[in-house]
């Protein structure tokens, strides 16, 4: 049996907010952080972490 990928679901929902915000990304923030925090948790189990920036960002001044 197949094993779950654990941030499937957020990728899918960045895709689905990207459309929905004409690929406008900073309407989308909130769901990208979402899937950094999970592949901060599941980098070793998730595939679709690959190229996902997990590093902690800087508050901005």
């Amino acid at each position: 049996m197949p094993v779950k990928d654990p941030c499937k679901v957020f990728a899918c929902k960045i895709q689905d907010c990207l459309k929905e915000n004409k690929f406008q990304e900073p309407s989308c923030q909130r769901i990208l952080e979402q899937m950094r925090d999970c592949c901060r948790k599941w980098k070793d189990k998730s595939l679709v972490c690959e190229g996902i920036d997990i590093s902690d960002k800087p508050d901005p001044k």
